[in-house]
Parts: structure tokens; C-alpha cells; sequence
């Protein structure tokens, strides 16, 4: 699949993307419920890869430059292991047209 003339590369578009830092995290892992996980979901399938296994068996999510997607939550296969909800007002991914 070729790309078209109007075509915009991952590293343009990420540099017209603002991350607006809330000060709580948005997403929350439950740590005991992700060691029991076998397929690491949400690791996979994350666009910002912010997902990150750790030594003990855990997950660890850096909420800095998420992109709000809800992906992580809609695959996770452990109950109660994501909780994820919008950043607070005025917090958050902001796209912006080059």
C-alpha cells in the first residue's frame, strides 16, 4: 500500500500533538491482577506503547502521552485490571492541524 501525495508521516502528526498533563493519572492498573495475565494486551496493543512489562511479572503505564483511545481497556482479558476514564477538564491528548 503506497501513501498518497497527502500523506502525513507518524512523527509529523506526533509533533502537532499536544499531551497536557493531568496531575492523577486517567488509567489506573490493578499490579495483582496483572500478574495473572498470559497475553500482556494491552503491551500489544497500545499505539503509544506505553505499556511496559516489568521484572516481578506487573504492568506499568506511563499515562504522559496517552492518547485516550481506550484500547488498553477494551482488550485487557483480567477483570477490574484497567480503570480508565478521561483526564480532568482541560487535561489530556490535544490535536492540532499543522
Amino acid at each position: 500500500m503506497r501513501a498518497g501525495p497527502d500523506a502525513v508521516s507518524f512523527e509529523d502528526a506526533m509533533a502537532t500533538t499536544e499531551f497536557r498533563v493531568a496531575p492523577v493519572a486517567h488509567i489506573t492498573i490493578d499490579g495483582d491482577a496483572c500478574r495473572g495475565c498470559t497475553t500482556r494486551a494491552c503491551v500489544v496493543a497500545c499505539p503509544a506503547k506505553l505499556f511496559v512489562p516489568t521484572a516481578d511479572g506487573g504492568i506499568l503505564f506511563n499515562y504522559e502521552q496517552c492518547f485516550e483511545c481506550g484500547t488498553c481497556y477494551l482488550v485487557c482479558n483480567e477483570k477490574g485490571a484497567i480503570s480508565w476514564s478521561y483526564p480532568e477538564g482541560g487535561a489530556g491528548v490535544v490535536y492540532r492541524r499543522s
